[in-house]
């Protein structure tokens, strides 16, 4: 009877994984002159999102599963000969135009459960 509504479980696994991108663009960054670092990133929202439908989850690599977490889905991002003499991958600029997709993500799960709850505040004639 007092079951989460589905969008609001939407919009947390949103936010949850632009925080898990935000991470992985941080870690490109912070590995920008590591010789042989290949860039890496998250599989877009929507594909893990269906993908993950109500399977338990792991949220740190030493739990039982860790492989099939989104932590661990991190793939290596090539971008055919974009690669540095030593052989990193990572283009600070389009980890820049990155984080602020994720912020865009973020906002956007945030305004998602904000309107959701107002909705169902308004359902219950409270405000």
């Amino acid at each position: 009877m007092f079951q989460q509504p589905e969008i609001m479980r939407m919009a947390q696994a949103m936010a949850q994984h632009a925080a898990q991108r935000q991470n992985a663009v941080a870690q490109n960054v912070a590995n920008a002159d590591t010789p042989g670092y290949a860039a890496r990133d998250l599989a877009p929202f929507a594909e893990t999102y269906a993908a993950e439908g109500m399977a338990l989850r792991q949220t740190r690599t030493g739990h039982l599963g860790a492989e099939d977490s989104p932590a661990a889905a991190m793939i290596p991002r090539e971008a055919p000969g974009n690669r540095s003499p030593n052989g990193n991958s990572v283009s600070l600029e389009s980890e820049m135009v990155k984080s602020v997709e994720v912020k865009r993500q973020h906002d956007l799960a945030l305004t998602l459960y904000k309107t959701s709850l107002g909705v169902l505040r308004t359902s219950l004639g409270r405000r």
